[in-house]
């Protein structure tokens, strides 16, 4: 087995992949039950509302389109892919090293 994969750098690079996968699943759950019309009386839903609006707090407003689910799927869409992308690219950086 290699030195790499001795030391913690690869796990630690897996655990951050993994926190900004989970960031970005929950923005796009968000998403996909505004989409769906879910029912905002539910427990479930009143929980990924209010985890996805405090993940994408800086950029959920950040679009003013005409209609309501063009600006949820931007602004909570944009969040998503940012936190994949700086996600993924921290855990490469880490892993590299």
């Amino acid at each position: 087995m290699s030195p790499r994969y001795r030391n913690g750098t690869n796990q630690a690079g897996t655990v951050v992949a993994i926190v900004a996968d989970v960031m970005a699943f929950i923005l796009g759950l968000w998403i996909l039950m505004y989409l769906l019309d879910a029912n905002r009386a539910n427990d479930l839903v009143q929980f990924v509302h209010s985890s996805a609006t405090w993940l994408a707090g800086w950029s959920h407003d950040l679009f003013t389109f005409d209609e309501a689910w063009a600006r949820v799927v931007a602004g909570y869409g944009l969040a998503a892919v940012v936190y994949l992308f700086v996600g993924h690219a921290i855990a490469n950086r880490i892993q590299r090293h």
